[in-house]
């Protein structure tokens, strides 16, 4: 570190601008760090759940519609939302039935 702080002061290495590629490096790092690796840890927890639906399983819809699942496909379910009422949803479509929230007294 010492050196780089010499370099800069006798403009060995052209200023600032050396530390450029220095400081470009660890923008990407952050930005792997940040965004790019929990999105794609989200991504592969999502595909694993959907790989696991089965029958009897309580979901939700991004549309907020909730049910239980009466058959599989490969790419669809078929949700039961009422006694009557079956739905066949895409697979990309549904998530898992949230954690109800606690009740503040």
């Amino acid at each position: 570190m010492q050196y780089i702080f010499t370099l800069l002061q006798e403009g060995g290495i052209g200023g600032a601008g050396g530390l450029f590629p220095l400081f470009m490096i660890g923008i990407l790092v952050i930005f792997y760090l940040f965004f790019i690796r929990p999105q794609t840890k989200k991504q592969k927890e999502e595909k694993k759940f959907r790989e696991a639906l089965t029958k009897g399983d309580k979901v939700m819809t991004i549309g907020g519609i909730h049910g239980k699942i009466v058959k599989v496909d490969e790419t669809s379910a078929i949700v039961q939302v009422d006694d009557n009422a079956k739905l066949r949803i895409d697979k990309t479509a549904i998530r898992p039935m949230p954690e109800p929230a606690p009740i503040k007294k």
